[in-house]
């Protein structure tokens, strides 16, 4: 009896089997027609790459094991010893981590470059062997959005690659490889899986030969994604649209709120008509603009613990994007390892707080966030 599943089964295996030597000469000789070790491939891992490839309109993607794994990748898609990278000065600190503590001592050097010249005249920052700039569509945790049509063309007339990290936005809001980047990275831990439940990446390449380097930069460095990862992740993947949006409705109006408490000094939210790059971000999220916000509060660890005592609805959690509403503490969790002046220099002082924002009854999250800061 043949089976027909409607999804796609877990492929809970290391390795495949093969009848005879002629069927393991066609998988050498048809690429994608058959599978032997999951390292190097697995019907999971491959849909959730396909997926995603998707999304992206790409022309093929791997799946990785982390967003850090898929920054790793992009990096070494198109750099090796002796090359130099620029990278924008807002970014997630583990991914300026990586570049400045690990590609350092593979003689990768890095120069950031200022929001503000990202979408310019890049001359400045060049080196002989400079190859790629990485920014993020919306920068973490300062929610500044990068124009991605501007910083590709910045990049191709220095033939420099441009290596966007999407995770904020989604390709809901921001397809980047339409845009003219070369790679579109992403945590699938976030958006994508959705849940809370996965720890996952993926990058997205614009050109079938980008993508076949990134499938052997995968392979040879055992990157891949575990099959039960992949297939969580595609399941999360489904309600994508439906979840981003919701998110989306939910942070305006907690952003609104937000905007008009005395104890708030600032709002950072794309969505917010005073946000300097709010016309950008509706062009370019089509209407969208995410589920992820900071606020200033005083710059005082107290007044900063008390809010986050009060709050029932917002845990105090590393991370973000999953279906329930989190907030973090950008100066103490993901830029940990900035030095207090460089966070100073960005933007991340002690008062500045993160909200992932869930897809929760939103008068719940407006009455918990109000009652929080009133005994903040």
């Amino acid at each position: 009896m043949e089976i027909h599943p409607k999804i796609t089964p877990i492929y809970q295996t290391s390795v495949f089997k093969f009848d005879d030597l002629n069927e393991l000469e066609l998988y050498f000789g048809e690429p994608g027609s058959r599978y032997m070790y999951s390292r190097n491939g697995n019907p999971n891992s491959d849909e959730l790459a396909d997926a995603v490839n998707k999304l992206e309109t790409g022309a093929g993607a791997v799946a990785t094991g982390s967003g850090m794994a898929a920054i790793f990748a992009a990096m070494l898609c198109y750099c090796q010893a002796g090359d130099h990278v620029l990278c924008a000065q807002d970014i997630y600190g583990g991914s300026s981590s990586l570049l400045n503590q690990e590609l350092s001592r593979l003689s990768i050097s890095v120069t950031y470059v200022p929001f503000a010249d990202l979408t310019g005249d890049l001359q400045p920052y060049l080196q002989p062997r400079t190859k790629l700039l990485l920014c993020e569509t919306i920068s973490n945790p300062l929610l500044r959005v990068v124009d991605v049509q501007a910083a590709a063309a910045a990049c191709h007339a220095h033939g420099l690659k441009l290596v966007v990290d999407n995770t904020f936005a989604t390709p809901v809001l921001t397809q980047v490889l339409a845009l003219g980047a070369d790679l579109a990275v992403h945590s699938v831990t976030k958006y994508l899986a959705g849940h809370s439940d996965v720890t996952a990446g993926a990058v997205v390449a614009r050109t079938g030969e980008d993508a076949a380097r990134l499938k052997q930069i995968g392979v040879t460095f055992g990157l891949t994604l575990s099959p039960m990862e992949s297939w969580l992740a595609v399941r999360g993947l489904k309600t994508l649209r439906l979840r981003v949006e919701a998110h989306s409705r939910n942070a305006t109006q907690i952003a609104d709120m937000l905007a008009q408490q005395l104890s708030v000094r600032a709002v950072y939210y794309p969505g917010l008509p005073t946000h300097p790059q709010h016309q950008l971000a509706a062009a370019q999220g089509h209407g969208l603009f995410g589920g992820m916000l900071s606020f200033l509060l005083a710059d005082e660890d107290e007044v900063v613990n008390r809010v986050m005592q009060r709050s029932q609805r917002f845990p105090f959690a590393p991370s973000l994007a999953g279906v329930d509403s989190s907030l973090s503490y950008p100066a103490g969790t993901s830029h940990r390892a900035l030095t207090p002046e460089q966070r100073t220099e960005l933007g991340i002082t002690t008062g500045l707080v993160r909200l992932s924002v869930g897809i929760e009854p939103v008068d719940e999250l407006l009455a918990d966030l109000q009652q929080a800061l009133s005994g903040g």
